[in-house]
């Protein structure tokens, strides 16, 4: 395990931000993890896995720790289900893709979103109906202070929109090292109800879908309205959909009464901040280095080495606008290394 100097994280953040790391190393290990927390040389660190829902808005002077660990074990099955380990730094889309081809079902439709399983709890990761809770069994964390290996159950993590306990009284504390999934293996549940699925199946020709057609359905989708990150720098989805209540609902239901959204319960709805910045006018204009995805205003693009504070200055232009056109407040969904 090497301890490097200056090392640019252009490569570990799908932004592609230019920031630098005053040291780096990465962690394959649980015991290597281990043996950096315990480096008392560099008393403060940074925890990096697959960098995809972090905006990096300076340089960080600190030891960079890459999460690297890899691997998969199925612990146990039955005729229905199987109950499957995987390390955090498994790339997610890469470890969906195995899951299909095993006939494993339940993350079909998180199919392509970016980042490493690692950091999928933090986020509680979801797309088109299904989120990362729906198969979560449990995951194990190393605590920061005695480097000691945790199990947290679904409930120990608290987990809600994009929210968990992780990003919350967790923050800062914990390292998730392996997330646990039950998965399908017969009489798979499919969700084809959300979003443009069902009108993607029916383009394909697909009258009774399979879990990888499901899953090829949102890739085709996710890849018309989403730019590469390899290609164009950018973290997914930079906000979050507003849930606002029913009385706020009601009041912006009569202003724009053919602005999409969704119920979420008797007393909250959601509301597409897509939708909201586009009609503030942000839809596929740039600023500068940076600018709004042309396909999908929820994205945030580096066209051209943008700094990272190009960026947020950017999200807090939008974020103005759309709370002063909709009296709405939106928040970003990617956390801001500040």
């Amino acid at each position: 395990m090497i301890v490097q100097q200056d090392i640019s994280l252009k490569k570990y953040n799908t932004f592609g931000i230019s920031a630098k790391a005053k040291f780096f190393c990465q962690v394959n290990t649980v015991d290597d993890l281990k043996a950096v927390l315990r480096m008392d040389e560099y008393p403060e660190k940074f925890i990096i896995s697959g960098g995809s829902n972090m905006l990096i808005t300076q340089d960080i002077a600190a030891l960079v720790v890459h999460i690297n660990i890899k691997g998969k074990e199925i612990l146990s099955e039955t005729e229905d289900h199987v109950i499957l380990k995987v390390m955090a730094g498994e790339n997610w889309h890469q470890m969906v893709l195995w899951t299909l081809e095993h006939g494993f079902g339940g993350l079909e439709n998180m199919s392509l979103i970016p980042g490493n399983t690692g950091t999928a709890p933090i986020q509680n990761i979801g797309a088109y109906g299904v989120e990362l809770k729906d198969t979560f069994e449990s995951c194990e964390a190393m605590e920061i202070a005695t480097q000691d290996i945790q199990t947290f159950s679904k409930a120990d993590c608290q987990f809600g929109y994009r929210d968990s306990y992780f990003k919350n009284e967790g923050k800062g504390k914990y390292i998730i090292t392996s997330v646990t999934f039950k998965l399908s293996k017969r009489n798979h549940s499919l969700n084809t109800s959300y979003g443009a699925i069902e009108q993607e199946l029916e383009k394909q020709k697909v009258a009774h879908p399979t879990i990888k057609d499901v899953s090829n359905a949102v890739i085709d989708i996710r890849q018309s309205k989403l730019p590469d990150p390899a290609e164009l720098g950018n973290s997914g989805s930079f906000f979050k959909n507003p849930v606002v209540s029913k009385q706020v609902f009601e009041k912006f239901a009569a202003h724009h009464p053919h602005a999409p959204f969704y119920k979420v319960s008797e007393e909250a709805y959601k509301i597409p901040a897509g939708w909201l910045i586009e009609q503030c006018g942000f839809k596929g204009k740039r600023f500068g280095h940076a600018g709004v995805h042309k396909n999908q205003a929820l994205v945030l693009v580096n066209y051209d080495d943008a700094s990272g504070r190009e960026i947020l200055d950017l999200a807090h232009k939008i974020i103005a606008a759309v709370e002063d056109k909709f009296d709405i407040r939106i928040i970003p969904e990617v956390n801001i290394i500040k």
